[in-house]
């Protein structure tokens, strides 16, 4: 019994080897770099032994990943499941934190602030921090998992959006006539007087840059790391309420009153897409994390879901009521609010669903705003009566990465992800429809290339010319600095130098007559000589 005991455990090693294995080969797939170089063909020896050898560490670099990933992070995020003829939606929050554990039953709380709502909310990257804007002058950081007020200020004045910096350590605040930027403290720290009647604000993380829209209808950027205005576009579609970037690109979204939603980057001063989506006003936005798809909400009660790839509509949504609020989570659950109603609906991008996936309403208040926790389970509503969390199973990423965004990071570690975040800042001139064409090589029009061609063959004909032109006076020119023809040329001046001189004389003594010499006439010769010897007399000397 021993012996057969020992063999079925021998067994049963070796099917979870190889099933972990194979486990491991699938996840492998994942962290590869591309097909693997083939080297069989190459002759060159030494640079078939480079290759053997970067293929082998990228292979080891792509198992020690996919281990990696294999121990150390859990399988999937968690999610409502039904039993039988039950439904999710039909789940209340009080069942849901009845049967969560104790750490995410105490994420659920009510702020009861209906003196100085309704509110608008904010993330911190992390997650870690929640930032609230009241429309009565209140502004407030708080560490909400461990409901830890940070800091906390009253305005005095009409606050109409907030928003994080590029940590906790700022934030700004759209108030009644500018923007006000604080620190973590609720000190004042500048006044963007530029930024005049701004309804809506957004912070792009990569760029460093703080983008509002208002009543005029102006989209501003400005860099916060170097204080200055980056681009001021006009979008001549009046006041603009609903704002938001696409977090794969970096690129405005903005939904104006006669229901187009245009795009725009700080480099082009037109939109680069104009698209129709609603017969009303549009009033909220919101894009996945990927940018593939982007929700709209318009006043004629549709919530319609666009393919930004195509700039075409997939399919479309009906609510009781114009949605107020949209948002989407990291894990791709859809967030719908109307009046003091909070709808979630699971997979509804790819594919139309029939039924929500989650349902709630508020006891109080109607819903003003509300987003997604980051890494986290929440919902976190601001309403007219204060603001409010609910749990929302499957909605936030499991898997963070904390050289991006880290929930535990201390004081130092923020400095130096600060620093290097600075370093790694891109510039606004990056931000385009497809980031992927920026590592790419731009291909010219056939036109073009052959225009190109014509100009390059016409300069090397010239150039071939210069240079025969240049040979042949150099084979004219070749022999000409000898010393006999330096001291030749010497003569020959003193000559043309005297030649005036001369002439003069011989004119005195009659040699020459007008211009030219006098010619000799020839001599008689003698008739005593023989006719054979009149070749020896010189004709012309006498």
């Amino acid at each position: 019994m021993d012996e057969n005991d020992d063999v079925e455990a021998t067994v049963d090693v070796s099917r979870k080897r190889r099933r972990g294995e194979s486990e491991t080969s699938q996840r492998m797939a994942k962290f590869k770099r591309g097909a693997a170089v083939a080297t069989r063909a190459i002759a060159d020896k030494k640079l078939k032994g480079q290759l053997r050898h970067s293929e082998k560490l990228a292979a080891e670099a792509a198992y020690k990943a996919a281990k990696a990933e294999q121990w150390l992070l859990p399988e999937d995020a968690g999610t409502l499941e039904a039993e039988g003829l039950e439904r999710t939606w039909r789940f209340s929050q009080e069942e849901i934190v009845r049967e969560a554990e104790t750490g995410a039953a105490q994420k659920v709380f009510d702020l009861d602030l209906p003196e100085l709502g309704p509110y608008n909310l904010g993330f911190t990257r992390s997650g870690r921090h929640m930032l609230l804007g009241g429309r009565k002058g209140h502004l407030a950081i708080m560490e909400w998992q461990q409901r830890h007020l940070v800091c906390e200020v009253q305005v005095r004045e009409t606050v109409r959006d907030a928003t994080f910096l590029h940590n906790e350590q700022f934030f700004a605040a759209a108030q009644k006539k500018y923007v006000y930027i604080y620190d973590k403290r609720g000190l004042e720290v500048h006044c963007l007087k530029e930024h005049t009647g701004v309804r809506r604000l957004d912070f792009l993380p990569y760029h460093f840059l703080l983008a509002s829209i208002g009543e005029g209808g102006v989209l501003r950027y400005q860099d916060t790391s170097t204080g200055q205005i980056i681009a001021q576009h006009r979008t001549r579609m009046g006041t603009c309420d609903a704002m938001r970037q696409n977090p794969w690109n970096g690129v405005m979204q903005l939904g104006h009153a006669n229901g187009v939603v245009s795009m725009w980057t700080p480099n082009v001063t037109t939109a680069v897409v104009k698209m129709l989506c609603h017969r009303g006003p549009v009033r909220a936005l919101a894009t996945d994390a990927q940018g593939m798809h982007m929700v709209t909400a318009g006043a004629d009660g549709q919530v319609k879901v666009w393919d930004v790839r195509k700039l075409q509509p997939m399919h479309a949504y009906f609510s009781r009521a114009p949605a107020d609020a949209l948002d989407i989570s990291q894990r791709g659950l859809l967030a719908v609010g109307f009046g003091r109603n909070v709808q979630v609906w699971k997979d509804a991008l790819a594919q139309k669903q029939e039924s929500p996936y989650m349902r709630h309403t508020l006891a109080s208040g109607t819903i003003r705003d509300f987003h997604f926790c980051p890494y986290e389970d929440v919902l976190a509503v601001g309403h007219s009566g204060g603001v409010s969390t609910m749990l929302v199973p499957g909605a936030g990423e499991p898997h963070y990465d904390s050289r991006v965004a880290d929930p535990y990071q201390g004081r130092k570690a923020r400095r130096e992800q600060e620093v290097a975040h600075l370093l790694d800042k891109l510039q606004p001139e990056m931000i385009v429809l497809d980031p992927t064409t920026i590592a790419q090589v731009r291909k010219e029009p056939k036109e073009a290339a052959e225009e190109k061609k014509a100009e390059a063959a016409a300069a090397n004909e010239a150039r071939r010319k210069e240079q025969e032109e240049k040979n042949d006076a150099k084979k004219r020119m070749k022999g000409k600095n000898k010393p006999s023809r330096r001291q030749k040329k010497k003569q020959t001046n003193i000559i043309e130098a005297r030649k005036p001189e001369i002439r003069q004389r011989m004119r005195e003594e009659g040699v020459l007559s007008g211009g030219g010499a006098q010619k000799k006439q020839p001599a008689p010769i003698p008739e005593d000589v023989p006719r054979a010897l009149h070749r020896f007399y010189k004709k012309g000397v006498q």
